[in-house]
């Protein structure tokens, strides 16, 4: 295994960096760029995983174009503070995160993008503090309450998630999210498993609160639930959005990108094609410039956006630039 110091995938172009929350937490991220406008990606949800292994084939491209790109690890991944009193609680938790990490490094306004459970943290966040978003970007995640409860997920393979604890559960589980998986290299497996072992009891913790997502109005905790309502909020926003959902994911399968199309108006929707959960890791060559024009121009060029697969099921939205 070739890791650094810190047992992290080398990755040209991108640099790990600390820096003290103002709860006194110690938050790790990866950071690309040195000027331009802020972006922040946020990674997805399964053990072991971090903004370096979610990222690490678009931060260093978005970083060399003009966008100063950061990558934190969310409490419970990556390089997270495994300190008890920092543990996520649920969902709402990533929200404070996510405003805690901008306002330690000065962000004020950015725009802000994330993959699956990062997907479910960029709406959270976004309607939570619309001010402070520029535009946002979706890939194969959830939108919470907007969709109606009984509008259940297609069924899909999500048993090949299930992770034992071993690095070759590891390898078993990364194979699963990519579909592309030439990218689930050694050097990957290590680092996430390492990772996923040293915030094993963390992640236990919290997993049912992301399970649980979309069933908020059964909890007990009505307040927590109220935090992370995005009916009559998230399709209200003018911040502009694009959402990316590829056509060979076996998590959450395409059809459940078209649900939730149908409940966001205003968002541009992508199917690319050999593509599975994790998009930007299989399709690099799209999904890297589709989200730098985008936060660039606030558009997407038709020609791009075609090699894409913008989406057939409802007329294309202005952020689809034509001619």
């Amino acid at each position: 295994m070739t890791l650094t110091s810190e047992h992290l995938v080398e990755v040209p172009g991108m640099a790990s960096r600390w820096v003290r929350l103002a709860n006194g937490a110690r938050a790790h991220y990866m950071t690309s760029g040195d000027t331009g406008p802020a972006v922040i990606l946020l990674h997805g949800g399964l053990p072991g995983s971090s903004g370096l292994a979610g990222w690490r084939f678009m931060a260093p491209y978005l970083g060399a174009r003009g966008f100063r790109v950061y990558c934190p690890d969310m409490p419970a991944f990556g390089l997270s503070d495994t300190r008890p009193e920092y543990w996520p609680r649920g969902m709402e938790d990533f929200v404070d995160f996510i405003h805690a990490f901008a306002d330690a490094l000065c962000l004020d306004r950015f725009h802000l993008a994330g993959n699956s459970m990062g997907c479910m943290n960029t709406v959270n966040y976004t309607v939570a503090h619309p001010d402070r978003v520029l535009s946002f970007a979706l890939v194969a995640g959830d939108i919470g309450d907007l969709v109606p409860e009984d509008v259940q997920p297609p069924k899909g393979q999500f048993h090949l998630t299930a992770y034992d604890g071993t690095r070759e559960g590891m390898r078993s589980m990364m194979e699963a999210i990519v579909h592309r998986t030439e990218a689930v290299s050694d050097d990957l497996v290590e680092m996430r498993y390492l990772s996923a072992c040293a915030r094993m009891e963390a992640h236990r913790r919290f997993w049912p609160t992301l399970l649980q997502y979309r069933h908020i109005t059964p909890w007990t905790d009505q307040n927590r639930a109220a935090r992370l309502s995005t009916k009559g909020r998230l399709d209200r926003l003018d911040i502009p959005g694009i959402y990316l959902y590829g056509r060979q994911d076996v998590l959450t399968p395409v059809d459940w990108g078209h649900v939730q199309e149908d409940h966001l108006p205003g968002v541009q929707f992508f199917y690319p094609d050999d593509c599975g959960h994790q998009g930007q890791t299989d399709r690099p060559d799209l999904f890297n410039p589709v989200f730098a024009e985008f936060f660039a121009y606030g558009t997407v060029s038709g020609e791009l956006a075609d090699k894409a697969g913008v989406s057939t099921r409802r007329p294309e939205l202005p952020l689809v630039k034509r001619g």
